[in-house]
C-alpha cells in the first residue's frame, strides 16, 4: 500500500496524488476529479459529503483500515478506508473519489487514531543515549516543560517502555534554585500546580519525587539508586535546559538510557523543520502538512505494569516548600486571578461558567487585538508555559467548535500551534535567541546604523520598571504587567517597541524588554517571550518597513496609531482598576493569620 503525497500549485490550484505502485493518479482542476487507473481514465464532479474543511497542503496515509471522522461533516456518514490491495482494478477510483475530497479551506483535522500498538507518532521521541540492550530496572520520567497527568506524549512514551521491559515507572521533578530568575510569582505559580499534580500521579498509581537541584546534579545519584533503566525527558529548546542533557548523556550510568520527547507541540519541532525558518508563512505549510499525522486523539494512560515497591518518595510539606521559596524569591508576589493545576486549565478552556472555548471563542477573532476587551482572549498562555494543559488537547477541542465558529477557531490555532511552535523553532536552531545577534542581518545592520540617532526621551532600566515614562498608555502596560502578571498580547508588542525608542541602542532595549518580560509575566522565560521581543525590537519573523529614525527599517509602532485601533483611555483606566485591586489584595494577605502546614 503506497503513501499519498499532493502537490500544491499556488497558481493553478492543481493538486495530484499518486500510489507508489504507479497505478493511481488523482487530480483536480476548477473542483472536478480526474482519475486515472492504468490506461483508464474517469472525470467527475465529487460527491458533496466529501467536501472537507481541511487545509490544502495536506498528507494522507491509507496505511490502515478505519474511518475518517475528520475529513467530513459533523452529520454524514463514515467514509470506510478499505486497503486499496484489496480491490479490484476497476473500483479503486470509485473508492479514492470518496475518500480524498478537494481541500482549499485554511484547517484539517487529524485522520485517526494512532494504532493501538503505536502509542504515539515515533519521530516524536529521540534517543539521546542508548542504554541496556536488555533493560531491567525501573523507567523514571524527568518531568520539566510539561507539569500534567493527561494528554501528555512523554509519561505516554516512558509508560510504554516500562510495560515493555516489564518494569515499573516514577516521576521525577528537579526544583533548581530559581531557574532563568525566576520570582516568587512563578515559581508559587509551578510549585501549587505540583502539589495538586502529585495527587493526580498517586490515583494513577505512579510515584513523585521531588528532587532539589538541577537535573545534571540531582538525577544521576537517584537513578543509580534505583536502579533505573531508562531516563524519559520533556523537550525544551532553551540553552540551559540543552546543556542539562548533554550533562546528562556524560553522567548517567552506562546502562541507563536517555529519550526525549516533544510532548509541548503538536508537531515536534525537529519533525516540523529542519532549520531555522524565516517566518510563519514559511512553517505554516510545513506544519498545516503533518497535523494529520500529529494532530491525533491521545491514548488512554494505561495502568502501570507492574506496582512501585521500591523507594518510597519522601513526604512533602508542600506549605513550608511554598513558604520557603516564595520568601527566598518574593520580590514579585503572586497573583489571585488565575488558578495552578490541571483541572484549572481545562476549567479555563472548556469551564461552563467562563470556559474560552464554551463562552468567549465568538469573540475570538474580533475583539483579540483590542486591549479594552481581555475576555475575548483565551487566558491559557500560563497554563501551556507551564505544561498544565495540552496545547494538542485544546487544538482538539477548539476544532469541534469550529462549524460555528470557523474564523475564530482557525485565529486561535494560528497562534496555538503555528506561532507558538515557530518560537520553539526559532529558539532551537537560534542558539542566540535572546540577543541581538540572533537577528537576522538586514535586521541587525538597520538598527546599528540609526544606533546614533536622537532619541525623544532616554529613560534608564528603573525608570522603565517604575512606569515613569511620559506616555500613559506606555505606563499602564507597564502597570498591567507589574500587578496583573499578564500584559494583552497587542500591548506587548507598542510596550517592547517604545523600549526600543527610549533606550540608548538596540542591545540595551532588547535587555530590558527581556529583563522585564521574564520577571513579571507569568508566562515569562518562555520561547514566545523571547521571539516576541525579538519580534518587537529585532525585527525577527518580520519583514523590513520604510526607515524612519531610531528604528531603521523595523517595524514602527506609535500612540496615535493605538488610538485608531482602540479605546486607549478605557485600556488605561481597565488597567487603573487592576491595580487598585491587587493593592486591595495584596493588604488583605498581610492581614490573615498564616495557614497552618500540610504534608501530603
Amino acid at each position: 500500500m503506497g503513501i499519498f503525497r499532493r502537490l500544491q500549485s499556488e497558481s493553478s490550484r492543481l493538486w495530484s496524488v499518486a500510489v507508489e505502485t504507479g497505478l493511481l493518479i488523482l487530480a483536480s482542476n476548477k473542483g472536478y476529479l480526474t482519475v486515472t487507473v492504468g490506461d483508464r481514465t474517469s472525470k467527475q464532479k465529487p460527491p458533496p459529503r466529501s467536501t472537507s474543511n481541511c487545509h490544502s497542503h495536506h498528507r494522507h496515509s491509507l496505511r490502515s483500515p478505519g474511518t475518517c471522522p475528520l475529513l467530513r461533516h459533523k452529520n454524514a456518514a463514515p467514509t470506510p478506508f478499505t486497503p486499496v490491495s484489496s480491490l479490484p482494478l476497476r473500483r479503486r477510483r470509485l473508492v479514492f473519489v470518496g475518500a480524498l475530497p478537494v481541500c482549499t479551506s485554511k484547517w484539517h483535522r487529524p485522520s485517526s487514531h494512532p494504532p493501538p500498538h503505536r502509542p504515539f507518532h515515533p519521530d516524536r521521541v529521540r534517543v539521546l543515549k542508548p542504554g541496556s540492550p536488555c533493560p531491567s530496572g525501573p523507567v523514571v520520567y524527568w518531568m520539566f516543560r510539561d507539569q500534567r497527568s493527561a494528554n501528555n506524549w512523554a509519561l505516554i512514551h516512558a509508560a510504554a517502555l516500562a510495560a515493555r521491559s516489564h518494569a515499573p515507572l516514577a516521576v521525577a521533578f528537579c526544583l533548581s534554585h530559581r531557574f532563568l530568575g525566576a520570582h516568587a510569582r512563578q515559581l508559587g505559580f509551578m510549585l501549587r500546580g505540583l502539589r495538586l499534580l502529585r495527587g493526580r500521579l498517586a490515583a494513577l498509581g505512579l510515584p513523585f519525587f521531588l528532587l532539589r537541584g538541577d537535573a545534571p546534579d540531582a538525577l544521576p545519584g537517584f537513578l543509580s539508586r534505583l536502579g533505573a533503566s531508562a531516563l524519559v525527558a520533556d523537550f525544551s529548546p532553551l540553552r540551559p535546559v540543552r546543556a542539562w542533557k548533554d550533562a546528562l548523556c556524560e553522567r548517567l550510568p552506562a546502562a541507563v538510557a536517555l529519550h526525549e520527547v516533544d510532548a509541548h507541540n503538536v508537531v515536534p519541532v525537529w519533525v516540523a523543520s529542519g532549520k531555522l525558518e524565516y517566518g510563519a508563512k514559511t512553517i505554516r505549510p510545513k506544519i498545516h502538512r503533518l497535523l494529520t499525522e500529529y494532530l491525533v486523539e491521545f491514548p488512554q494512560l494505561p495502568p502501570p505494569a507492574v506496582p512501585w515497591t521500591g523507594e518510597a518518595p519522601p513526604e512533602i510539606d508542600w506549605d513550608e516548600l511554598i513558604g520557603e521559596v516564595v520568601r527566598e524569591a518574593g520580590e514579585v508576589p503572586e497573583i489571585g486571578w488565575c488558578e495552578p493545576g490541571e483541572e484549572a486549565a481545562m476549567e479555563a478552556l472548556m469551564g461552563r461558567k467562563d470556559g474560552f472555548l464554551t463562552k468567549t471563542l465568538k469573540l475570538y477573532d474580533s475583539d483579540r487585538n483590542d486591549p479594552v476587551k481581555p475576555r475575548a482572549l483565551s487566558g491559557l498562555s500560563p497554563y501551556l508555559h507551564f505544561g498544565q494543559i495540552s496545547a494538542q488537547r485544546c487544538a482538539l477541542e477548539a476544532w469541534k467548535l469550529r462549524k460555528s465558529c470557523r474564523q475564530s477557531v482557525d485565529a486561535f490555532l494560528e497562534e496555538l500551534i503555528v506561532r507558538r511552535e515557530l518560537a520553539d523553532n526559532f529558539c532551537y536552531y537560534q542558539p542566540h535567541y535572546d540577543s541581538l545577534q540572533g537577528a537576522w542581518g538586514w535586521a541587525r545592520k538597520t538598527l546599528m546604523d540609526h544606533t546614533a540617532d536622537k532619541r525623544e526621551h532616554i529613560y534608564t532600566k528603573e525608570q522603565l520598571e517604575k512606569a515613569e515614562t511620559a506616555d500613559p498608555l506606555w505606563n499602564a502596560s507597564q502597570h498591567e504587567m507589574v500587578y496583573h502578571g499578564k500584559m494583552h498580547g497587542f500591548m506587548r508588542m507598542y510596550w517592547a517597541k517604545k523600549i526600543l525608542e527610549w533606550t540608548n541602542g538596540p542591545e540595551e532595549a532588547l535587555s530590558i524588554a527581556i529583563y522585564l518580560n521574564d520577571k513579571y509575566e507569568l508566562d515569562g522565560r518562555d520561547p514566545s517571550g523571547y521571539v516576541g521581543c525579538m519580534w518587537s525590537i529585532c525585527g525577527v519573523h518580520d519583514q523590513g518597513w520604510k526607515e524612519r529614525p531610531v528604528f531603521g527599517k523595523i517595524r514602527y509602532m506609535n500612540y496615535a496609531g493605538c488610538k485608531r485601533k482602540f479605546n486607549v483611555d478605557g485600556y488605561i483606566a481597565y488597567v487603573n482598576k487592576l491595580v487598585g485591586e491587587s493593592k486591595k489584595r495584596k493588604s488583605d494577605d498581610h492581614s490573615r493569620p498564616a495557614a497552618k502546614h500540610s504534608k501530603t
